[in-house]
This record gives C-alpha cells, structure tokens and sequence, in this order.
C-alpha cells in the first residue's frame, strides 16, 4: 500500500461499496427513483426514518452519500423513533448507526407498551400510533418529507396482497400526502430497488440487522425478510413460485401493471373516495362508439374487407328446423 494512499474507516468502507460493488444495483436505482417520481427537490427537509432494519439503514446511509454530492438544496435529518425496543434491538440499532456514522436522532415512546395491553387489533394501534408519532417528530424538526425504506419487493408483495386479501387492485406509491399534516408527504426512494441486492450489500459489509422489532411476536421465530407465518412472507413464497412455474416476468409485470390500469377495463374504481361503476357510462360510451362507427364507415369496411378475402357464408338451419326458436 502507498504511503500516500489513504486508510479508511470502515463507516467510509460501508460508504464506499455504494460507488463500487453496488454502484448499479442499489446506488443508481436509488438516484433513478429520486428523479422519476421528484422524490427530493430543492428546499426540501428530509426526514429518514430508521427502524433499525435492512431497508431503513441503508437508506440512511444514501441520503448522507446524496448529501455528499448532490446538486440538490436540500436538507437531511435522522430519526430512530424507538417505540420500545427490547434492549437487545436497540443496541443492534445503535450499533449499525455508529458502524455507519449516521448522525441520528433517538425519540423514546412508550408505543410498544400501549399497544401490547391491547387485546383488539394491537398491530394495527402500533402502526397507526407509529405513524402519528412520526409525523409529530418530523413536523418538530421543521421537516416536510419522511423518507421510508419500501423497496420494490415490497411494492409488487403489496400490490398481490391487496389483490388477494382484500379484493382491491391498489399498489404502494413512491410517495403520497399526509392526511393529517399539512405540507408533510412520505417519500419512497428505494422504490426501485431490489431486496436482493440489499441483502447483498449487507452480507458485503458484514452488516447485521434487527428483522423484526415487534414486542408482540417475539416469541415467534424470524426468517430472514420476516416474521414466518406472515401474510408479506407467504405472499413472497407465492411470487417466487409464480417466477418458477409461470414466467420469470412475474416480478417485473406485477410492478408493471400499477403504471398500466385501463379504465375503461375494470367493472369499477374508485377516485377520491367515490366509488364509479362501468355500468355509469356505459351506455353514453356506447351511443359514441356507435357515432364514431357510422361517421368513420367502420361497419361497411370491415364487412368489403370480410367479402374479399372470405367465400360466401355457408348457413345450415338443420337444428333451427328441428327444434324451432323456443
């Protein structure tokens, strides 16, 4: 090694793989999604929230690269909302930020507590309180945008999950407006990139994660994307099927088609939280088409064309003899 060259850190190692080992599969995905969906403009103050996660931890650690470099005007903060992790978790957490050099903000709750007194629905009150909460904290830090670590994987498990748990054809959105806070809008910037290479990039630097942080299951075994049993991990299973025995696209088109919806196809939608039938224009549609028919001369063309290239029709009434119109 030259005397000149530098020795680095292994937060600047970590840092480093982003430009070198990952630079296409995580890193480029990462800016691909930021321009595609305008996930960061100037002026904007970025919240990233760090569940102590894969996802969240390596989106941490993009934004302070993003930061690094980019052209962007934007600010970025940190934020691990701990809603009461068990002190081995929390120290995991606490762990990967300094192996990361994340300069992060730690806010204790008591989210976890409330929750798991609760006997109806607890994990739905513990989503729904950790929403709440962060977006109190992240107003208070003076920020517009939470930056969340959905990746892609998670963007097509939804979209199935939608459709075979709940009737719907609803996907994830790379970012949405807040209800409830004015001004505040959630960010997915890893949006378009895959969990294997997020495994990858962990493995690469030896890297180790909480999986899931949950008071409630902890006494349920973990695999590696989650908690077995689960309704994400079988829906996982059923699309690595899919790839298997139907077609190796089943990934891309599932993604694909929340960008590809037909209207004009569907029996109904909603849009704004009104419900609209096909049935509602069904017959203005038709009244249109029909004009369009008789001033194009479609019927008359389509019939020429039919006469010549196709011998004359052959009709055998033999059964309408037999056995009549009844």
């Amino acid at each position: 090694m030259s005397k000149k060259e530098k020795v680095l850190t292994r937060a600047q190692k970590i840092e480093r793989s982003l430009d070198t080992e990952f630079k296409f599969s995580i890193w480029h995905r990462f800016i691909e999604a930021l321009g595609a969906y305008k996930l960061v403009n100037d002026g904007d103050k970025v919240c990233v929230c760090i569940s102590g996660g894969k996802d969240s931890m390596l989106l941490a650690l993009l934004f302070k690269h993003l930061k690094r470099y980019s052209k962007t005007d934007f600010e970025v903060k940190y934020l691990i909302m701990n809603p009461g992790y068990n002190d081995e978790n929390f120290e995991m957490i606490k762990k990967n930020v300094e192996a990361m050099e994340i300069p992060a903000v730690i806010v204790n709750t008591d989210i976890f507590a409330i929750a798991n007194n609760t006997t109806e629905k607890p994990c739905y009150l513990c989503a729904k309180m950790r929403r709440g909460a962060l977006y109190r904290i992240a107003k208070d830090m003076g920020c517009n945008k939470i930056a969340l670590g959905h990746h892609y994987d998670d963007v097509i498990e939804t979209t199935l999950m939608n459709m075979l748990n709940s009737g719907s054809f609803q996907t994830m959105l790379p970012k949405l407006h807040s209800t409830h806070f004015a001004g505040m809008e959630i960010i997915r910037p890893l949006y378009l990139t895959r969990e294997e290479d997020i495994i990858a990039f962990a493995d690469y630097n030896d890297l180790h994660f909480i999986r899931c942080a949950c008071r409630f299951t902890e006494s349920y075994k973990n695999s590696e994307s989650g908690h077995e049993g689960s309704q994400r991990a079988a829906t996982k299973a059923l699309i690595k099927k899919l790839k298997e025995t139907y077609s190796p696209l089943v990934e891309k088109n599932i993604f694909k088609a929340g960008t590809n919806v037909t209207l004009d196809k569907v029996l109904g939608y909603k849009n704004e939280g009104v419900y609209h039938d096909y049935l509602d224009t069904y017959e203005e549609e038709g009244e249109k088409i029909n004009e369009m028919i008789k001033n194009l001369k479609i019927e008359e063309a389509v019939i020429e064309k039919a006469e010549k290239e196709h011998q004359e029709l052959i009709i055998d009434k033999t059964y309408l003899e037999k056995y009549g119109n009844d």
